[in-house]
């Protein structure tokens, strides 16, 4: 939970979203709170306009000035027929904003009135005011007519205030409706508008260790520019670095071989000489160091060119070539071991190309079959095979030696990595040169047991991804077994 709170807190989506809702809603509410205010007291504004045009009415020449109960219903009768609006309704619902009209004074005498809330209004001067009359206040416009007469035209407070408050919910409420939905807009917008970042954020993630290209800043914002260039600079800056310790390795492995040769050379010749028997023992150990080191030499120096040459688009290779050649320089030390190594045949006797450099694919199978040879005991078997699967082209070497613990299976990929008790000649860069070619392909190699209950000899597999698989047909041999030495 606390580290789903810290990536909230951390993420921009996230506070720019909340941000935004806080304001909006801030100024949504104050707005509605201002719309209901301001259609609140403009409702009671029109309402006083109303009796205040009912009096005016009552008010001019001709119009009847009530003087009882009776002349004021004839009296609004009469304006009913003026104006064509009733003045005032029977009262058939609470709700209804009835409008009440009194005489107070005729020739200058107080008359009673019909309304005994009203009946205090006859002493106040002329004007609008709210009176509380048995609890129920009303609100009342008392004015002096032409003639001298006074009239008061009312109504009750209560149902007033519960229309304009009725009318002010019906400003304010589309505006609270909207919120929501807003919100939500907000939300989305956000979202879109951050998604090149995301896909910024996947496009460097899915690189390779070795992919150091600037990143593209096409459709990424302005305001991530900056940051992206950053990156650039950055990646500019290791890959010149990754270059010079490249060359370094490569000029340090091209120097050293020279030397090696006239050593090895010179310890050749000192074997035929007439020495002692201890001389020509401690000679074999010379002999083999020198022969550990030519070996590191030549894979330090086919490291360096697979990591310095640049990934281009290959022409199809064939993969049944790429073991000719690799076990026409292989087999005098299969054949000093007497291990028996040979190609599986294709069920329909094909041959299968691959997308790929032919030098990097025969540099590949050759580590991998060089590995096989030297760790599988004198007598044992290994097995290369390929075979089409649709997608992609899957090439595996088999072999009958110990094969490689589950738990060493990442490490064995570490250059100058080898496994504990191994008493072979190599440098431990063998895999980590087979791991760097099929990246570059866009392979996959996973090692496994050939026999699993026993956990014996190493299966290893290489998923080359296809885009346009190609087939070459071979002449069948009638009676070939299913394993054929190439030649």
């Amino acid at each position: 939970m606390d580290g789903v709170k810290k990536r909230l807190s951390e993420s921009i989506q996230f506070r720019l979203s909340v941000a935004l809702s806080v304001a909006i809603l801030f100024v949504a509410t104050a707005a509605a709170a201002f719309a209901f205010s301001s259609s609140f007291d403009e409702a009671h504004e029109l309402q006083d306009d109303v009796l205040r045009q009912i009096a005016a009415l009552l008010d001019r020449p001709g119009a009847p000035a009530p003087s009882a109960p009776h002349q004021a219903s004839t009296a609004r009768k009469s304006l009913e027929k003026q104006t064509e609006t009733p003045i005032e309704k029977p009262l058939e619902s609470d709700e209804s904003p009835r409008v009440i009209v009194e005489p107070l004074t005729r020739d200058g005498r107080p008359i009673a009135v019909s309304e005994p809330r009203l009946a205090s209004a006859a002493t106040l001067p002329d004007g609008l005011r709210t009176l509380d009359a048995s609890g129920r206040p009303l609100r009342v416009l008392i004015r002096t007519l032409a003639n001298g007469d006074r009239i008061a035209v009312a109504q009750e407070a209560g149902v007033r205030d519960d229309a304009a408050r009725e009318s002010a919910w019906r400003t304010a409420m589309p505006l609270l409706i909207l919120v929501p939905i807003l919100l939500l807009v907000v939300a989305d917008l956000v979202r879109k508008m951050l998604r090149p970042i995301a896909s910024l954020s996947a496009e460097i993630d899915a690189r390779s260790e070795h992919d150091l290209q600037p990143v593209r800043t096409d459709h990424v914002p302005a305001e991530v520019q900056p940051f992206v260039a950053a990156i650039n600079r950055m990646l500019a800056r290791v890959e010149q670095s990754v270059a010079a310790q490249r060359r370094f390795v490569a000029d340090a492995a091209h120097e050293l071989r020279s030397p090696l040769t006239a050593m090895s050379l010179q310890a050749e010749r000192l074997g035929h000489a007439d020495l002692p028997a201890d001389a020509h023992t401690r000679l074999t150990t010379l002999r083999g160091g020198l022969e550990r080191s030519r070996k590191l030499i030549e894979q330090l120096l086919a490291l360096a060119r697979v990591q310095a040459a640049p990934a281009q688009r290959a022409d199809p290779t064939s993969v049944l070539a790429a073991f000719r050649r690799v076990l026409e320089d292989l087999m005098p030390l299969a054949e000093a071991k007497r291990i028996d190594i040979g190609v599986e045949d294709d069920p329909d006797s094909t041959d299968i190309t691959a997308p790929v450099d032919e030098i990097e694919l025969t540099m590949l199978i050759k580590n991998l079959v060089d590995n096989a040879i030297r760790y599988t005991p004198g007598g044992g078997r290994v097995d290369l095979a390929v075979r089409d699967a649709g997608d992609h082209v899957l090439l595996t070497v088999a072999d009958s030696g110990p094969g490689i613990a589950p738990h060493e299976r990442a490490r064995v990929f570490d250059p100058f990595y080898r496994l504990q008790g191994n008493e072979q000649i190599g440098s431990g860069l063998g895999l980590s040169i087979v791991r760097t070619i099929a990246d570059r392909m866009g392979a996959e190699v996973r090692l496994d047991h050939v026999d699993t209950h026993s956990a014996r000899g190493l299966l290893v597999s290489v998923t080359i991804p296809l885009r346009h698989a190609a087939r070459i047909r071979l002449d069948p041999q009638p009676g070939a077994d299913k394993r054929r030495a190439i030649s």
